[in-house]
């Protein structure tokens, strides 16, 4: 594991399309919701760059969302949402997870949000963790 004040990043024992399907049944077992998966490969290799295999997939609970986009002051943490899980390959061979430390990212946010971002990112982990192992 790969670990930083912004982004966690842990190796998968699985290659990248088994690692992100694995990801969307846990989120979804814990009732979260994938709104989208990006594949950034197949994205830029329109554009004639090759790159690896990177999927970034989006996943929601509305039980989280909504409390953050309640009132009108904190909306702004939109720009956080939905959170999002890397899974990539790297020139090793193996693909990784990464994502983003986000209850260090709450701090000095209000009350209401922080709780909401640190149960997300908690339940974030232990998605992630329950795919890939723990960290």
């Amino acid at each position: 594991m790969s670990t930083n004040q912004l982004i966690i990043e842990h190796v998968s024992p699985f290659n990248v399309p088994i690692t992100v399907e694995k990801l969307i049944e846990a989120a979804k077992e814990k009732g979260w919701q994938n709104p989208a998966t990006h594949n950034l490969q197949q994205s830029l290799a329109k554009s004639g760059k090759e790159v690896l295999p990177v999927e970034v997939v989006e996943i929601c609970k509305p039980e989280y969302s909504g409390s953050m986009l309640e009132k009108n002051d904190e909306r702004i943490v939109s720009v956080l949402m939905p959170c999002r899980i890397s899974v990539y390959e790297k020139d090793d061979g193996n693909a990784y997870v990464a994502l983003l430390n986000m209850t260090g990212m709450s701090a000095g946010l209000p009350q209401t949000i922080t709780d909401a971002i640190r149960s997300a990112s908690d339940e974030s982990f232990e998605i992630v963790k329950s795919v890939v192992g723990p960290f």
